[in-house]
């Protein structure tokens, strides 16, 4: 008589088997309909390292939106992420008629094939449960979410650990959570100021940001979506010229140095080499516009006479 697997085997069988049938549901495009569903504390038998790579690969296939329907299906999704499955049947305003559910897994599938644009778009909209708000006129507002969004992706990591091996992406998560807003601010109306300020906060996260704003424009409305991905694509490009614009033109003007000495009353010094590093610190954050005349300058330094140490 063959002996029987243990019980705790039986079991991580039917959570490996469910977790590589939604992996082949995101492959193919369908999912059997007669899946298993399993209990929490079923899966509860299986560690993150089995869990992590099936579901990148869920979120990096084809049709991921099937996939996650298929962990839906079974119940995984529901153990795994129940801040997830709280957005199925919420609605928010532009997709009432729908919900937010839907609304992410179009986002995921949309967004490019890179683990931490894909995984920032399963999350990005979580806080939005805790949020939701509807004003007088029957507005639906969600103020706050992505902040809320954030923290939530935080306990889910200290309960799951599932990018414990790896900080730098569960950074990158999170910090596209947290600011997936952003670029969708953008209106054409920013001062180079404001987008160098913008870029210069995100840093290198500034690619996967606009990867992941133009993947969560999902309004059915042609031209709504041809605008808001035409703004992004704007700002992405304002912050290549501007860039490329720093790096071949230098910040301060020629003849500052004795424009400086001449107000000030002085001779050359290390005091100016000083005060222009202090200005191109100042334009690097965004305070002072970059190539201006000398005088832009010498009325900065005269009005902060303090900040820079000068009698």
């Amino acid at each position: 008589m063959p002996l029987r697997s243990p019980p705790s085997a039986v079991t991580k069988d039917r959570v490996i088997e469910a977790l590589d049938r939604a992996v082949l549901a995101a492959e193919r495009g369908s999912f059997d309909s007669e899946l298993p569903e399993l209990a929490p504390s079923e899966v509860a038998v299986v560690s993150a390292g089995d869990i992590r790579p099936r579901l990148d690969q869920v979120l990096l296939a084809e049709h991921p939106g099937e996939g996650l329907d298929a962990l839906l299906a079974t119940g995984l999704l529901r153990t795994l992420f129940p801040e997830v499955t709280a957005m199925v049947g919420f609605g928010d305003g532009e997709w009432r008629h729908k919900d937010v559910w839907r609304h992410t897994k179009q986002v995921v599938a949309q967004a490019a094939p890179r683990v931490e644009v894909r995984w920032a778009a399963l999350f990005h909209d979580i806080g939005k449960v805790k949020t939701r708000s509807v004003s007088p006129d029957g507005e639906v507002h969600f103020f706050g979410h992505a902040e809320v969004g954030a923290r939530m992706f935080d306990r889910l990591e200290r309960r799951m650990r599932l990018f414990t091996r790896d900080n730098s992406l569960r950074s990158t998560i999170r910090f596209l959570i947290l600011h997936h807003l952003r670029a969708s601010q953008y209106d054409g109306s920013w001062t180079d100021s404001a987008v160098r300020r913008f870029a210069r906060e995100i840093g290198g996260e500034l690619d996967n940001l606009l990867c992941l704003s133009r993947a969560d424009i999902t309004t059915k409305r042609a031209e709504k979506r041809r605008r808001g991905v035409g703004l992004i694509n704007e700002l992405s490009a304002r912050i290549s010229a501007l860039a490329a614009q720093d790096a071949q033109v230098p910040p301060l003007p020629t003849g500052l140095g004795n424009a400086l000495m001449e107000q000030l009353g002085i001779g050359p010094s290390r005091l100016i080499g000083d005060i222009k590093r202090t200005l191109e610190g100042v334009i690097a954050e965004g305070q002072l516009e970059p190539q201006r005349d000398s005088a832009y300058y010498v009325e900065y330094v005269l009005a902060h006479r303090d900040r820079l140490g000068l009698p």
